[in-house]
């Protein structure tokens, strides 16, 4: 049987091919076993609008079942957020999210949420991978017999969640403000909830569909390109949000139609919490995010840490720490006074209600932060390269070859997660993604040329010789 193996956020593989209804029942067994071990005795568990979704979410209801343990099954598709949430409101041990997140129409994967209402921690994944056995279970008993049996239970987490935000935002002062708002649920798990909570965005790909265009739902800038030139085109609006399949990250534009990063996202919402809301924590970033972060975080005295890539880090510390804002640079971003995971539907009405509360539009309020930290620009590519290539540029980084990126001389270079050189101002980050067959390039520098240049440079630099 295929091995299997978490990344970073969870367990992701072709449908069909590796993810498979037997696949699912072998990592569903294997949890049910870790839970027994630590005394627990209820899941959460849900899916979002990828392919064969309910399919996988029967599969695992129906090994957990069969275990003994209690079943609080979504009965449509949800976002990852709302299972975490529900393990903290229905008091569960664990939660499952079947869900490849902003992985290509082709993957499914599985997440295993905590009762802390956020990822699993690595240690604990570790013991679940090891508890996988070689061969699933045979014939178990079906959803609707686990229903009939009490062990089963159909949940509204849609509506808990509604509840929830309605609860911690003044709606009222964001609808009276009147800013007009797109909204692209990419066609992931957030097409139906954001409107509820937002009934007059205007709405990009909120229809079901698993094919998802093509397209993998990541709300990134290349795959957002009919949300820019909306915004551009549409003089009234004012605020453009996206979120991913599973609707946990966020992509925003403002009104020229120019996309706000997760490292702007942050800045904004470290701002909003300690100028505003007059809040203190500790900031807690991954190696990913600008420094600009680290920069804001010393000018107003909190404790910031750096981690390695992946929110599940991010989650380890907000669960025994008080944490202000943590985040990635991939739009997974998370702040005090909700739960311990990122939820991209639950920041974009952060955001929003910073601007509703001072008249400000985005544009404004990132010039005040330029005011703080300086101005800067980032981009990514994203390299798909064969292993052999990849791991031969990851060695060449490793050894010290890097010292130089076309004109420009690398001073310093820091090894948490992959390699980040810095070059005055500028900086590259060179990794391996812990979810794709990809070879990650990331770049912040003074404008959008200078990222670019640095980019193009560094992709010379990487596979030189090679």
């Amino acid at each position: 049987m295929t091995q299997i193996k978490f990344g970073t956020d969870g367990w992701r593989a072709i449908i069909a091919q590796e993810y498979t209804v037997d696949n699912v029942k072998r990592v569903s067994e294997a949890t049910s076993h870790w839970m027994a071990k630590k005394n627990m005795s209820s899941v959460v568990i849900g899916h979002d609008t990828r392919f064969a979704g309910r399919l996988f979410a029967e599969t695992a209801a129906s090994v957990f079942g069969n275990f003994g343990i209690k079943v609080y099954f979504a009965d449509d598709f949800v976002t990852t957020p709302m299972i975490s949430l529900a393990c903290v409101k229905l008091k569960a041990d664990m939660g499952v999210v079947i869900t490849a997140s902003h992985n290509p129409p082709s993957y499914n994967g599985y997440k295993l949420k905590s009762a802390y209402g956020g990822p699993t921690i690595p240690k604990d994944i570790a013991e679940v991978e090891a508890l996988i056995p070689d061969t699933p279970l045979g014939k178990l008993k079906s959803v609707s017999e686990l229903k009939a049996a009490g062990i089963l239970e159909y949940v509204d987490l849609e509506q808990m969640y509604v509840d929830h935000v309605k609860a911690n935002f003044d709606l009222e002062l964001i609808e009276k403000s009147e800013i007009a708002i797109a909204y692209d649920a990419m066609y992931g798990a957030g097409q139906r909830v954001l409107p509820r909570i937002l009934p007059n965005a205007h709405l990009l790909h909120c229809d079901n569909n698993p094919s998802f265009m093509g397209q993998a739902p990541e709300p990134i800038h290349r795959n957002l390109t009919e949300m820019s030139e909306l915004m551009k085109n549409d003089f009234k609006l004012a605020f453009g949000l996206a979120n991913d399949g599973d609707a946990d990250r966020i992509g925003l534009y403002d009104s020229d139609g120019n996309f706000v990063d997760s490292h702007h996202i942050l800045l904004l919402l470290l701002y909003y919490m300690v100028e505003y809301k007059k809040l203190t924590g500790k900031v807690v970033v991954t190696f990913s995010v600008t420094d600009k972060m680290l920069k804001l975080a010393e000018m107003y005295g909190l404790e910031v840490e750096v981690t390695k890539i992946g929110f599940k880090y991010i989650a380890e510390i907000m669960i025994t720490e008080d944490v202000l804002v943590g985040g990635e640079e991939s739009g997974g971003l998370a702040i005090k006074g909700h739960i311990p995971e990122r939820d991209g539907i639950w920041i974009g009405l952060t955001i929003l209600e910073f601007m509703a509360a001072t008249n400000k539009t985005l544009e404004q309020l990132i010039k005040e932060l330029y005011d703080k930290v300086g101005s800067f620009k980032f981009d990514r590519d994203d390299l798909h390269l064969t292993d052999a290539k990849k791991h031969a540029i990851i060695n060449k980084c490793a050894s010290g070859e890097i010292t130089r990126i076309g004109n420009r001389e690398v001073t310093l270079t820091e090894d948490v997660d992959g390699f980040k050189f810095f070059m005055g101002d500028e900086w590259l980050l060179v990794r391996p993604s812990g979810t794709e067959p990809v070879l990650r390039v990331y770049a912040q520098a003074a404008n959008m040329d200078d990222v670019r240049a640095l980019l193009d440079d560094a992709h010379k630099a990487l596979q030189e010789g090679l």
